[in-house]
């Protein structure tokens, strides 16, 4: 317990980390300053009342099954992750590991849990998550395009690449000539920026 108690002191004015202490009845018997600045203007006074008043109800499941997991093998620290009310009806998402208590005789005393917030890392997780989605979208989209652009497009572009070589060999007069060389042209122009297009979509 000497080393829970040196921790307790050391990270009481923590500007970053909560600490909690908890009984086998679950009731809070210890918070250090940073989760009592937090969380006391939300719930009133927090020790002494039960661990679950300050978090999502779904949650408190998680604590019971780290809490048994710590008990079952009290050399080992186990992670949570829990939602906290932030007092004006959303969550405060926060991280913790838990550790069993014991006494002075080896019996089971309760639960050591050393947290912090980590709901601007999960708000700035979920926002790249949504920018990768989007971004893989819109690579699908220019996937498409270059494949349209190389198959759809292309396609009759050709066939009138070569009709108009065909014309260009046979018997016309200057003006339809030169009608013929500007379709020429023209379609080689289109060419090229199909094929330049496609490149640039599967850089």
């Amino acid at each position: 317990m000497n080393t829970f108690e040196e921790t307790k002191a050391l990270l009481n004015d923590s500007t970053f980390y909560y600490i909690i202490c908890t009984n086998m009845e679950g009731r809070y018997t210890y918070i250090n300053n940073h989760y009592k600045n937090k969380f006391e203007p939300i719930h009133g006074p927090i020790v002494g009342e039960p661990y679950q008043i300050t978090m999502h109800s779904d949650d408190t499941k998680v604590c019971e099954e780290v809490a048994a997991k710590c008990f079952i093998n009290p050399d080992q620290v186990y992670p949570a992750t829990i939602r906290k009310h932030d007092g004006k009806g959303g969550y405060v998402i926060t991280q913790w590991e838990y550790k069993a208590l014991f006494d002075d005789n080896n019996q089971p005393a309760g639960m050591f849990c050393l947290g912090h917030d980590i709901t601007q890392y999960v708000l700035q997780y979920e926002q790249l998550n949504s920018a990768q989605t989007e971004l893989d979208r819109k690579k699908e989209i220019l996937q498409e395009i270059a494949f349209n652009q190389s198959h759809v497009v292309r396609r009759p572009l050709a066939n009138i690449l070569g009709l108009t070589m065909i014309l260009e060999k046979m018997e016309m007069d200057q003006n339809l000539r030169n009608i013929c060389d500007m379709l020429i042209d023209s379609s080689k122009q289109l060419d090229d920026v199909v094929k330049a297009t496609v490149a640039k979509t599967n850089d």
